[in-house]
């Protein structure tokens, strides 16, 4: 490797090693989120483009996403001011939307751009089920692990592509990166799953937003006996190909239990 890139890599390395407020863990972020977020708008307002809809207006269902999000979203706001770290959500412009497509799916992009897809409701069944899965997608994109798969990445062509380039021109590759780092499905890209240390800390804040949101934690240990029954051994699922289980995520949930029922009982 020549001497200049490498020399690159190791500063912005050192430089990028930030903590996460939320957590209190460091972790590696590359990528400014304020340029997440920008690009996130962008690709948001793509993907609904050439999707289709559902409105609440039109939808009881549609009314359903809308409500838990709202609640689930208001759950955020609260946890973070009663820690004393609100300006962490400045450049949240939260939004949520329910999608007709039969994929069994959900995610959220840096910003709060929200989607759900109605092949899920089946499945989340609960509005319960569904804040638990919503609070588990918004977890992930507070504690920034897009951001971290996607540094991850992009770590391995800033050889090629200099990182500012490669966010600033989102040439097609970037955009296949993001895609796939935040769990969007693409022909083009190729979906990076979330390691067992960022699920079990989507899992762990997804339940407590949940509860705050006053919906009851306990729910997803049925929640996800019918994920794991949906599955069926089926990884092409989108969900599940970037969500992994190792067969003791129940068992996870349980121990998270008694932190999570505590903000349920303060409702």
């Amino acid at each position: 490797m020549n001497i200049r890139v490498l020399a690159f890599l190791v500063t912005i390395t050192l430089s990028s090693c930030t903590i996460n407020l939320l957590s209190g863990r460091k972790q590696m972020t590359l990528l400014p989120e304020s340029s997440l977020q920008s690009m996130a708008g962008d690709e948001y307002r793509s993907f609904l483009t050439d999707s289709k809809i559902v409105k609440p207006n039109q939808s009881g269902d549609a009314q359903m996403v809308k409500r838990v999000g709202d609640r689930v979203i208001a759950a955020v706001k609260k946890f973070y001011a009663d820690k004393g770290i609100s300006d962490q959500l400045n450049g949240f412009n939260w939004e949520v939307n329910l999608v007709e497509d039969e994929e069994v799916n959900a995610w959220c992009m840096p910003g709060g751009k929200i989607v759900v897809y109605t092949g899920l409701l089946p499945i989340s069944k609960t509005e319960a089920g569904l804040a638990v899965v919503m609070g588990h997608e918004v977890s992930h994109a507070l504690l920034q692990h897009g951001n971290q798969r996607m540094s991850q990445s992009l770590l391995k062509v800033l050889g090629e592509v200099a990182l500012e380039v490669a966010v600033a021109n989102k040439p097609q590759e970037t955009q296949n990166i993001f895609l796939g780092a935040y769990g969007i499905g693409t022909e083009l890209g190729v979906l990076l799953p979330f390691s067992r240390r960022h699920e079990l800390e989507a899992d762990r804040y997804g339940l407590i937003f949940a509860a705050m949101a006053g919906y009851n934690p306990e729910e997803s240990i049925p929640l996800w006996e019918r994920m794991e029954e949906a599955s069926s051994g089926d990884k092409s699922i989108e969900f599940f190909s970037t969500h992994p289980s190792e067969g003791k995520r129940i068992e996870q949930f349980r121990k998270m239990m008694p932190e999570a029922l505590g903000y349920y009982q303060k409702k």
